[in-house]
C-alpha cells in the first residue's frame, strides 16, 4: 500500500512528465487504462494520453511548475499547483489567427486530483481556468484595469 506522500510524489512526477512531453516517463506512472480530463486534454487510455502529448505548439518556455501536496486519504492524491512560462513561440488560435511572440511572462494556477491503482496513476482530472493565460497575453478584457 502507498502512503499519501508517495502517491503525491507520484502525481507531482507525472505533472512534471507532462509538461515536458516525457512520453516514457508517462508511460511508467499510469495505468493502461488511465482516463485524463483537463480543459485541454480528454483521454481514455495511456495510448490516447501519449498521442494527445506532442499536440504542444511551442508557444511557451522557461516552464516552471511548483506543486503543493494536500492532504486526502484512500487512493487518491491531489496536488495545487502554479506554472510560470514564457510566452516565446507562435500561439495558434482556434480562429486560424497566430499570436506572435510577446516575451511576456504567464502564471497559471490549478488543482489536480489523481486516482491511484497500486503505484500508478488510474485516472486524473485538472483544473485551471485558461482565460488567465488569453488575459496575461492581453488577448481579453482591459489589460489597464
Amino acid at each position: 500500500m502507498t502512503t499519501n506522500a508517495h502517491r503525491a510524489t507520484v502525481l507531482a512526477d507525472a505533472l512534471r512528465a507532462g509538461l515536458a512531453g516525457d512520453r516514457d516517463r508517462i508511460a511508467a506512472l499510469a495505468t493502461p487504462d488511465v482516463a485524463v480530463w483537463t480543459p485541454s486534454i480528454a483521454a481514455s487510455s495511456l495510448d490516447d494520453l501519449l498521442d494527445q502529448l506532442g499536440r504542444g505548439d511551442g508557444a511557451f518556455s522557461d516552464i516552471e511548475l511548483d506543486v503543493t501536496p494536500l492532504d486526502v486519504g484512500g487512493d487518491r492524491a491531489c496536488v495545487e499547483w502554479r506554472v510560470t512560462m514564457l510566452h516565446t513561440g507562435a500561439l495558434s488560435m482556434l480562429d486560424g489567427a497566430v499570436l506572435e511572440p510577446t516575451g511576456l511572462g504567464v502564471t497559471v494556477y490549478g488543482v489536480t486530483v489523481a486516482e491511484f491503482r497500486g503505484d500508478r496513476i488510474r485516472s486524473l482530472r485538472q483544473y485551471w481556468d485558461e482565460l488567465t493565460v488569453y488575459e496575461q497575453l492581453g488577448l481579453v478584457g482591459d489589460p489597464d484595469a
